[in-house]
């Protein structure tokens, strides 16, 4: 095939096995300065004592190479495949037997169930949940995102009249964040997705937890929903691990999508105050 690239399934199960590892030990830089930046803001004592123990648990867990958290989640993996790529087989095969390697030899907690009712584990932490999506070029972008579950289930869903408005949305991101209160282990991470359809939405409430922490919404209209939200949450008093105090959210990320023009779709997914995530360029 000219001008196709060809990528060997072994290279993408090594180099999901290594994401898997470096996720759910190197706690992501943005994050770590936001924690620290939280902490120099707090002005109460036991909020600013979780925030510090937050912030040397992920300076042991890197020095020591050990899971920053007990929950290693269940592997969720964003794959961007160029148009001008092909794999010598079936990727995901290969992602689940990198997922299957990775938490296999990082010594992680296998939380995966075979089915949602029998609740048989499957041994391996797999499979993994994957989603592909199609650009230009001969690469392949692979992200590994563990999700805990004390943060997913704290994440929803509603089917707003687009006569609710931006309103609408603000009131069920907070009715949520509020709900979920300390259980997701604040201070959370808070992704937002407004559009499209209910799985559409969810989707990209998902990815929006992937962007930086401090980065801002390209469009004015939409980060000044974000800054709104994110002072609004903070307002909370949730705090650190539900101790109160300044910080309850270190971010709130908002992604959109078309819509019909019938429907409003809002998402919220949560992520813990680790949100991990860590990206690979095959």
């Amino acid at each position: 095939m000219p001008n196709i690239r060809i990528i060997e399934p072994d290279k993408i199960i090594k180099a999901v096995a290594r994401l898997c590892i470096s996720a759910n030990i190197h706690i992501g830089d943005d994050i770590c300065e936001a924690l620290h930046a939280a902490k120099a803001n707090e002005t109460s004592d036991l909020p600013r004592s979780v925030l510090d123990m937050l912030t040397k648990n992920a300076e042991i867990a890197k020095s020591e190479n050990l899971p920053a958290c007990q929950d290693t989640g269940m592997a969720v993996v964003f794959v961007s495949i160029g148009t001008k790529v092909h794999v010598g087989g079936n990727l995901t095969n290969a992602i689940n037997e990198g997922v299957r390697r990775g938490y296999r030899e990082g010594f992680f907690r296998n939380s995966v169930v075979l089915d949602p009712i029998n609740r048989v584990n499957t041994g391996d932490n797999t499979p993994a949940v994957v989603h592909y999506d199609f650009v230009p070029g001969n690469q392949i972008k692979i992200t590994v995102a563990p999700k805990g579950f004390g943060s997913e289930n704290m994440g929803g869903i509603r089917m707003l009249n687009p006569s609710d408005g931006i309103n609408g949305v603000e009131d069920f991101v907070i009715e949520t964040v509020k709900n979920a209160d300390a259980n997701p282990c604040p201070p959370i991470i808070v992704g937002v997705g407004v559009g499209g359809t209910m799985e559409k939405a969810a989707l990209i409430s998902k990815q929006s937890l992937l962007r930086e922490v401090g980065s801002e919404h390209p469009d004015l209209f939409w980060r000044e929903v974000e800054w709104r939200l994110h002072s609004r949450i903070n307002e909370l008093n949730i705090g650190a691990a539900g101790f109160g105090g300044a910080t309850t959210a270190l971010a709130v990320h908002i992604a959109t999508f078309p819509t019909h023009i019938a429907g409003l779709p809002v998402a919220v997914t949560v992520g813990c105050h680790a949100t991990r995530h860590k990206t690979v360029i095959i």
